[in-house]
C-alpha cells in the first residue's frame, strides 16, 4: 500500500488505480483471500513466489473493484502498476521486518505477564526460608521467595535484551528494487514510500543507512533469533529448577508442588510428572535449534542478495509463535498454581550442615570444617 502511495504522490499512477489498489491492500490487512495463497513459506527464488502471488492477488481484486474482469492487467498489472518501483528484494525484507515487529509485541506481551507470575511467587514465597544449592549440594539457606525473583530478574534481563533487538527491525529498505542501487524507482520513491508505511503502520520505521548492505544483509533478524535463543536457554533453566524442586512427592526434594495436571504413567498408579516444565524445555529446544538454522540461512548470502531468507523468516516466525505459547502455557498452567512446603523447607535447613557456614566469620574456617564432620558422621544437627 505505501507504494501505490508514493508513486501516486510522484504522478505515476492515477486516482482510480491508486483507490483500487488501496482498498485490495486494506482488505487483505484484514485477513480476507488468504485462501488465494497457495505458496508455501519456505521456496527458491528469495521469496519471488510469495511476493508474486501477493502482487497478482492485489491486482486482481483490484480490477474487481474497479468493475474489470479478473486478468485484464491492462488496466491494473501486477507487475506494472502493484509491484511498481519495487523487487522481491526490497518488498519481501521489509515485509519480513514489519511482520516479525507485529510479532515482537505478542512475544512481549507474554512475557511481560510470565514476570509478572514470577515477582507474584518471590512475594508469596517471602518469608520461606530453604537450602541453597550449588553443584546440588547443600550450600547455605536463602528464602524461596529469592528462587522466584531470581527467575524474574532473568527475564527482564532477557526482555530488554529482546527489545533492544527488535528496534533493528524498524529499518527497511523500501526502494533499494533489485540490489540497492534503486534502479526502476523514481527520485524521492524511497523516501515517500517509509512515509507512507510509517503512516499506515504508526511505527518509527526508516530507511536504511546503506541500501546494498540492507538488501543481502539479514543481521537484525539474527540478532533477533539470537535473543530468543538467550531466553530459552535461560526459561529451560528455570524449568529444570522447577522439576528439580518438585521432585519427589515423598522421595525427593518435594519443596514446591506443581499443579497435576495429568497422570503420569500407564503403569505406575498415583504417578504425577511435570508435564509443563518438561513440553517448555522441548519448546525452548526447538527455538535454540530454529537459531541454528537462521544463522545458517543468513551466513549464506551471496554478493548482493540472500536467497534463504525464505527459511529464516519461516523459523523464527515458528520460534517466536512457540515461545509466545510456552510463556503463556508455563504461566497459567504452572506458575500461577505452585503452592509451597514450609514446614519441609525449614526440617531441611535445620538439618543441614550448610548452615555452618554463617559461624565461619565468628569461629574460623577450621572449628566450622569439624563442627560439620561431626555433625554429618553422628546425623546431628550443627547446633
Amino acid at each position: 500500500m505505501g507504494a501505490i502511495l508514493a508513486n501516486h504522490e510522484l504522478g505515476l499512477v492515477d486516482d482510480k488505480i491508486k483507490d483500487a489498489v488501496v482498498e485490495a491492500c486494506k482488505e487483505l490487512m484484514e485477513g480476507k483471500h488468504l485462501e488465494h495463497f497457495p505458496i508455501d513459506m519456505i521456496q527458491g527464488g528469495a521469496g519471488t513466489s510469495v511476493n508474486m502471488n501477493a502482487n497478482e492477488v492485489i491486482a486482481n481484486r483490484a480490477l474487481e473493484i474497479m468493475g474489470k474482469e479478473k486478468g485484464q492487467y491492462e488496466f491494473c498489472s501486477p507487475n506494472d502498476h502493484v509491484n511498481m518501483a519495487q523487487s522481491t528484494n526490497d518488498a519481501y525484507p521489509s515485509a519480513m521486518h514489519i511482520g516479525l515487529y507485529i510479532t515482537h509485541f505478542e512475544v512481549r506481551e507474554a512475557l511481560e505477564k510470565l514476570i509478572a507470575s514470577f515477582e507474584d511467587k518471590e512475594k508469596e514465597f517471602s518469608g520461606i526460608i530453604k537450602m541453597g544449592r550449588t553443584q546440588l549440594q547443600d550450600a547455605v539457606p536463602m528464602t524461596l521467595g529469592q528462587s522466584f525473583g531470581a527467575f524474574a530478574s532473568a527475564m527482564k534481563h532477557e526482555l530488554r535484551r529482546l527489545d533492544k533487538a527488535s528496534r533493528e527491525l524498524l529499518y527497511i529498505n523500501m526502494g533499494a528494487t533489485a540490489i540497492g542501487t534503486g534502479i526502476t524507482a523514481e527520485p524521492g520513491y524511497a523516501e515517500a514510500c517509509i512515509y507512507h508505511i510509517r503512516k499506515i503502520s504508526g511505527w518509527d520505521l526508516k530507511l536504511a543507512y546503506n541500501l546494498i548492505e540492507a538488501t543481502h544483509d539479514t543481521s537484525c533478524m539474527v540478532a533477533y533469533s539470537s535473543a530468543l535463543r538467550s531466553i530459552s536457554i535461560r526459561l529451560s533453566k528455570i524449568c529444570n529448577d522447577l522439576r528439580f524442586l518438585s521432585s519427589g512427592p515423598r522421595t525427593g526434594i518435594a519443596e514446591i508442588n506443581l499443579p497435576p495436571k495429568q497422570p503420569g504413567s500407564s503403569i505406575m498408579p498415583g504417578k504425577v510428572n511435570p508435564v509443563i516444565p518438561e513440553v517448555v524445555n522441548q519448546i525452548c529446544f526447538k527455538v535454540i535449534g530454529n537459531d541454528l538454522t537462521i544463522t545458517l540461512a543468513s551466513e549464506a548470502a551471496q554478493l548482493e542478495l540472500n536467497v534463504m531468507e525464505p527459511v529464516l523468516v519461516h523459523s523464527l516466525t515458528e520460534s517466536c509463535n512457540w515461545i509466545t505459547r510456552g510463556f503463556n502455557t508455563l504461566r497459567v498452567e504452572c506458575i500461577d498454581g505452585i503452592s509451597a512446603n514450609p514446614e519441609h523447607c525449614r526440617n531441611m535447613v535445620e538439618h543441614s550442615i550448610g548452615i555452618v557456614t554463617a559461624l565461619k566469620p565468628y569461629i574460623g574456617y577450621a572449628l566450622s570444617t569439624e563442627i560439620a564432620k561431626e555433625a554429618l558422621e553422628t546425623g546431628g544437627s550443627v547446633y
